[in-house]
């Protein structure tokens, strides 16, 4: 008998369909069988980094019965995933079962073709992908325990540092601080409506309603003449099938499912044989795949055109995430059917599209008419994508045109967006920030430490995650700084490729670490913010602190005096209904949504979605 052991249970029961039970045994381990321990550094800095890996509790329970029928079997397969961490796991699982012979088996789709093919090519433990992973780990485990205890002295109990997650949460940050400080520029559109069924823009842009005023006392007995028609076809080619990255911004975008829901859906799909390996930085496809994509598109629409696209940095030689079968259709589980349309779509000819430019003379003035429409669908048969048609009337060269109204309209300039999840997983991947594989823990990591929260689906940074942010950049510029983090992610991939040794990777980013650590250890004073205001109790100052929650009051006396009060954000603007008191910026306790509200509740009932300040701004 032989027998096969993979990391989770769903896996091993759709391998189990297809291999005889008669032959193979199939035993998951239910994820990793060792790691570092919860309690202590657990890294033996001085032994050039050696981990000093433990057995978690819930991973004891799974030993016994998987040393049992490892010591009966006749062969022992290893089948993990194929990436690092499924490899890591499956060099644990060696060391514990305390084996020597063996056979590590991979496959990118768990479908009986793929199964068989990859028992007839076994091969041995990639160390060099075990050593990327450890490198990780250990990295991520010096930064989180040797920083989380600055910030316990500097900030607040309670709170942690981590590696990547530290520059996720600059951005957010930055980004928060960019709107904080814009300042709304005013500008003006003119649009003039003609009674030929059809508007043109001013093709200058106007800054104020002085030249607006100007503009049209100039266009005044003013002759629309069309100056120039151009016609033109344009392609819009199919998108690329979905990598881990891609596939996280659309579910986000198309079915508002976070980071992390997506890669946990995509591990269902996965480990039921539906789709291929969902952690993959590829965009190639199959020949296999290719040639049923064909005969499906040639007996259900018409002919495909390969997609020859092919990924230039993908960490592995992985396929893009696609259907298993192709004439397997799940309608009502959206990230499948997301995943089976962008998959064939990928092969479907380019969509044709009619641009027409319309330009039109009004005396000095240009005005400009743009229009669009669809002439051949493409690959947007199957995948569709917002096409904006506007479909022009009859228009000739040199004709007179009837204007009917101009439309002056003001404008404001905006502020940069909040990050979304698929815009900052967009970000993080273009800085190299992390792996695509790392952005649904990254998120859910400075979601659940408080350092963020969402509001209307965009990150919003807390008070706590600024101080953290704050005090990181002035003190450990590295830590949270995008390049030298990008650097590292570069690092670890040639310790992949077996470019590198591991523990010199280790070793210059921990000496300069731990150095500045210890010197910023007694230079560095405790962040609080000072008041004016008295404590009521003893008759010290009173001063601002930080807790897990954010900011709140406390007595400078602490821990003789316990004084404590919250802190109320009033944002200086009269409510519109009492009139009596003023707006406070107060939160949803479930949701995390923000909504502003009198301070004079129960008294006063208004409350608003809308951002008062935003408002207060327009009327001026």
């Amino acid at each position: 008998m032989n027998l096969v052991i993979v990391e989770s249970p769903t896996k091993a029961k759709t391998i189990s369909r297809f291999l005889s039970p008669k032959e193979y045994q199939i035993l998951s381990s239910s994820g990793h069988i060792r790691d570092l321990p919860k309690a202590k550094l657990g890294i033996e800095v001085l032994k050039n980094f050696k981990p000093q890996y433990v057995i978690p509790a819930k991973a004891r329970v799974k030993i016994k019965p998987l040393k049992t029928a490892a010591q009966k079997a006749d062969a022992l397969i290893l089948a993990t995933d194929e990436d690092r961490e499924g490899e890591a796991i499956a060099w644990h699982l060696l060391h514990v079962l305390g084996k020597k012979d063996y056979q590590r088996i991979a496959f990118h789709e768990i479908t009986k073709k793929a199964i068989l093919e990859a028992l007839k090519n076994p091969r041995q433990i990639d160390i060099n992908l075990v050593n990327a992973q450890q490198a990780r780990r250990i990295l991520d485990r010096l930064v989180g325990y040797k920083l989380s205890p600055f910030l316990w002295k500097k900030i607040s109990r309670g709170l942690s540092a981590g590696r990547v997650q530290s520059v996720a949460v600059r951005l957010i940050v930055q980004r928060e601080k960019e709107i904080e400080k814009f300042l709304p520029r005013e500008y003006w559109s003119l649009e003039a409506e003609f009674k030929e069924k059809f508007s043109a823009a001013l093709k200058s842009e106007l800054k104020n309603q002085s030249e607006v005023s100007q503009v049209l006392k100039n266009l005044e007995g003013e002759e629309y003449l069309i100056k120039n028609i151009e016609n033109r076809e344009s392609k819009r080619n199919p998108l690329a099938p979905f990598t881990t990255s891609t596939l996280q911004q659309e579910a986000a975008r198309r079915l508002k499912m976070s980071a992390r829901q997506t890669m946990l859906e995509a591990q269902k799909l996965y480990e039921k044989g539906l789709i291929t390996y969902h952690r993959t930085d590829a965009v190639n496809l199959s020949s296999d795949f290719i040639v049923q994509a064909e005969k499906f598109l040639e007996s259900n629409y018409f002919a495909a055109k390969k997609f020859k696209n092919r990924s230039k940095n993908a960490q592995e030689a992985h396929e893009a995430i696609r259907p298993t079968k192709i004439t397997r259709i799940i309608k009502d589980n959206g990230l499948y059917n997301l995943i089976w349309q962008r998959a064939v779509a990928s092969q479907m000819k380019p969509a044709l599209l009619i641009e027409q430019t319309v330009d039109i003379s009004a005396g000095k003035y240009r005005f400009r008419a743009n229009g669009q429409r669809l002439k051949f669908d493409g690959f947007l048969k199957i995948y569709p994508l917002k096409i904006s048609e506007n479909i022009l009337p009859e228009l000739k060269s040199g004709q007179k045109l009837n204007l009917q109204k101009l439309h002056p309209q003001q404008h404001f300039t905006q502020p940069p967006a909040r990050y979304s999840e698929g815009s900052l997983v967009k970000t993080l991947e273009k800085l190299g920030i992390g792996r695509p594989s790392t952005y649904a823990t990254i998120i859910y990591t400075i979601l659940k430490r408080g350092y963020v929260r969402k509001d209307r689906g965009r990150f919003k940074p807390q008070d706590v995650g600024i101080a953290v942010c704050d005090l990181l950049v002035k003190n450990f510029p590295d830590i949270v700084d995008d390049k030298f983090t990008a650097r590292m992610e570069t690092d670890l991939d040639k310790i992949a490729q077996g470019k590198r040794e591991w523990q010199p990777v280790i070793k210059e980013f921990y000496d300069p670490f731990i150095k500045n650590l210890e010197e910023k250890y007694d230079k560095v004073q405790k962040v609080v913010e000072t008041t004016d205001e008295k404590c009521g109790k003893c008759g010290k100052m009173i001063i601002i602190k930080f807790g897990r929650f954010g900011k709140f009051m406390a007595c400078s006396g602490f821990p003789e005096c316990k004084n404590t009060k919250a802190i109320i954000n009033s944002l200086g603007i009269k409510c519109p209904q009492c009139e009596k008191g003023e707006l406070l910026e107060k939160r949803v306790r479930k949701s995390g949504k923000t909504f502003w509200g009198c301070n004079r509740y129960p008294q006063c009932n208004y409350a608003t979605w809308n951002d008062p300040r935003k408002e207060k701004l327009t009327e001026k």
